[in-house]
């Protein structure tokens, strides 16, 4: 009996050797008997559009972007959706018919891990995210339509900050501060973390004072070890402190589901996960 076709997926980022991405897509597709292999590509940013080109000669049939490509991609691409063109980044690309289309589920994956996974209601809540880059844009439009109460973007440089409002203004109403600036006055009841001082290590935090153990703080960082927001945060006394370990398989699904046209289940696959990591 022949063998199927493998069809071949990836992610291409830099630096990218720490990605978890092949170990989710190998258990999605065994968990949905999808014939396909997954593989990490290392693409500096001046041969982004080169590597891309060749992973569709070699009839690729998708891809993720991840950092630091996931604005620059947009220059390669013959399509993006209306998510992508909103959040102005991509990091999911699916090859049909000689076309590139670019996607972004990462909103939806922070939406399904907050709304899914732990159950919380964003109607009426007020949102803090600190940090005004290339992930907060990727999860502002589904935040925004969840109609919370406030929604304020904290950054080092407010002109950032500024232009993200600019942005995203038909969609809805942000709020913009230094994060020496962050209001005393408001109690937020959902702080997420989008700055890149987990990963780099600082845990000297922002001044966050109206925090409680109530407020439930995420971080889209992840780690096997707590992040340094997450310690921070439980150093507060915050009862729910979560990293980004949910956001990145809910995104993964979402990116699986457009490839395949089949939805993983997400349950029970972070402990797989964790318990045959690298």
């Amino acid at each position: 009996m022949s063998q199927k076709k493998i069809d071949l997926y990836g992610v291409m980022g830099d630096p990218i050797s720490h990605s978890y991405s092949p170990n989710i897509h190998h258990l999605f597709a065994l968990q949905t008997n999808q014939n396909i292999s997954y593989e990490l590509f290392l693409v500096p940013p001046d041969d982004l559009e080169n590597a891309i080109k060749s992973f569709q000669i070699k009839g690729g049939r998708g891809l993720n972007i991840t950092l630091p490509h996931k604005t620059t991609v947009l220059n390669y691409l013959d399509e993006i959706s209306e998510r992508a063109r909103i959040a102005g980044a991509v990091n999911t690309l699916l090859f049909e018919e000689g076309r590139i289309c670019g996607d972004n589920t990462d909103g939806v994956g922070l939406m399904n891990d907050l709304e899914k996974n732990y159950n919380l209601k964003l109607k009426g809540l007020n949102i803090l995210i600190l940090g005004a880059g290339g992930a907060t844009r990727g999860i502002l439009q589904p935040l925004l339509k969840a109609n919370p109460l406030s929604l304020t973007v904290a950054n080092r440089t407010l002109q950032k900050a500024t232009a993200l409002m600019e942005h995203f203004n038909s969609i809805g109403k942000i709020s913009t501060c230094h994060f020496e600036d962050i209001s005393d006055d408001i109690t937020y009841e959902l702080i997420i973390n989008a700055t890149s001082a987990g990963t780099k290590g600082q845990s000297n935090f922002f001044p966050i004072n109206n925090i409680n153990k109530n407020t439930f703080c995420y971080d889209l960082s992840y780690s096997t070890k707590p992040t340094p927001f997450k310690k921070w945060s439980i150093e507060k006394g915050v009862r729910h402190s979560v990293d980004g370990w949910g956001m990145l398989i809910e995104q993964a699904a979402e990116s699986f589901y457009l490839w395949r046209g089949i939805r993983p289940d997400t349950n029970g696959i972070l402990t797989k996960l964790l318990t045959h990591s690298h």
